[in-house]
């Protein structure tokens, strides 16, 4: 079964907590505080594997969840950091954020990498927070929490040519006769419902990948047969082969068909027009063959070359290849997302983006106040709430933060429930 899209939930190792630790050795009379920190959680890293071909892995494998730092120990010794965890992919994956639809990065060349989820930093042990004032702190930080989210991975294939064409015009027949691919033949729509990958090698030694990719249909844009799963395969391809069956065996107009595809390509995504296009008549063995490419030819113009051929007497297939080993060299790849690149100057982009507050405060239906906020959350995972020195420093941070203002504003009272996550507090005014 091939699989080119699925949704992950992957998430970084957290932190290693820090350690409150003293030291007690027999000829250290004032030894002070001895405490580690705690090692870095694992990134979950993405990374290019050749042989791979699908997602299929992922459609049983949904959650990827990091390690964890190790915490930190007595005698100041910091926590091992966590292996990162390693999570092979097809080349020509691309990863996106489900939430915000960004692209995070897209994984084209064997063994390139991207961390899709960074792992968070150690807690630090109470001898970090040593001063003249308190020369002895019993205090120190939790593990900071790893980066977790949903992503969306989509393959799109790596082929420098795409064969195009509505279903039985001879795609597959032409992928098996001059590359080594075995995809299933048959006298039936949508025989192929999962592209087909194959190396092709012209008699001078050139080689280019072949994808013969499921066929089309009016509508495809719209997702209509195969559309989406489709077209999204096409986007990576360097030349588009537009195969036509000129001897109309279906009953359609082979004319018809060049137009409808083309639309269905410009519909689907404008810059798919941009990429050079040969027209393959195939089934030039058949009856009434000859007689409809000579009109099809005055419809088109002479401006398109066209290649008569018979996939299956294996006829005009040399020359065929010839020019598409032509076109893929003199073609350069197309970026998925257009970039515009110039190389004597070197530009730099700034974009302005709203800071993000560091908290917000709502009301639940009981009167208690609600507090939201990445900032201050992370700043409560990370305090250890069983010292007292530990707490007094959290209520310092959050009156430092504006926390304590917010709430008297929004009318906060002594007593009042203060929420935070699945945590209860009495605001003291």
């Amino acid at each position: 079964m091939f699989v080119d899209q699925v949704k992950i939930y992957v998430k970084g190792g957290d932190g290693g907590n820090g350690m409150v630790a003293f030291r007690r050795e027999k000829y250290v009379p004032k030894g002070g505080p001895a405490g580690g920190d705690g090692g870095r959680g694992a990134d979950v890293v993405f990374e290019v594997e050749e042989g791979l071909r699908t997602l299929m892995d992922f459609r049983y494998q949904r959650h990827f969840k990091a390690t964890r730092g190790e915490h930190g120990m007595s005698k100041n010794q910091h926590g091992k950091n966590a292996a990162d965890m390693v999570v092979k992919v097809p080349p020509g994956t691309i990863v996106k954020d489900a939430d915000t639809e960004e692209i995070i990065a897209d994984l084209t060349e064997h063994g390139q990498r991207a961390v899709i989820a960074k792992g968070g930093r150690g807690g630090r042990g109470n001898s970090r927070f040593a001063t003249p004032a308190n020369p002895a702190p019993e205090l120190s930080e939790k593990g900071e929490p790893g980066k977790e989210r949903n992503v969306i991975m989509e393959l799109k294939l790596l082929a420098d040519v795409g064969l195009v064409g509505f279903p039985s015009v001879g795609k597959s027949t032409l992928l098996s006769v001059v590359s080594s691919a075995k995809p299933k033949i048959a006298e039936y729509h949508f025989t192929t419902i999962v592209p087909n990958l194959g190396m092709v090698e012209t008699e001078d030694s050139r080689s280019f990948v072949m994808a013969d990719l499921p066929g089309l249909i009016e509508g495809a844009h719209q997702g209509v047969g195969l559309g989406h799963q489709f077209l999204r395969h096409i986007e990576r391809t360097r030349v588009i082969v537009h195969v036509i069956d000129m001897a109309a065996t279906e009953g359609r107009d082979p004319y018809e068909d060049y137009l409808t595809i083309n639309e269905e390509l410009k519909e689907y995504n404008l810059r798919l027009t941009e990429r050079p296009q040969i027209i393959v008549a195939n089934k030039m063995d058949m009856p009434g063959a000859e007689e409809n490419l000579e009109e099809f030819k005055v419809k088109v113009g002479k401006e398109h070359p066209i290649f008569p051929i018979s996939a299956l007497t294996r006829e005009g297939l040399r020359d065929l290849l010839f020019a598409i080993a032509d076109k893929v060299e003199d073609t350069p790849e197309f970026p998925l997302e257009h970039v515009e690149e110039n190389e004597d100057v070197n530009r730099v982009i700034y974009k302005h983006e709203k800071q993000e507050e560091e908290f917000s405060i709502t009301r639940d239906p009981d009167g208690a106040y609600v507090l939201n906020g990445y900032s201050l959350e992370r700043l409560f995972k990370m305090t250890d709430f069983s010292r007292e020195e530990s707490v007094r420093r959290f209520a310092r941070q959050l009156r430092g933060m504006g926390v304590d203002e917010a709430l008297r504003e929004r009318g906060a009272k002594d007593g009042d429930i203060v929420r935070l996550l699945e945590f209860e507090f009495e605001f003291i005014d």
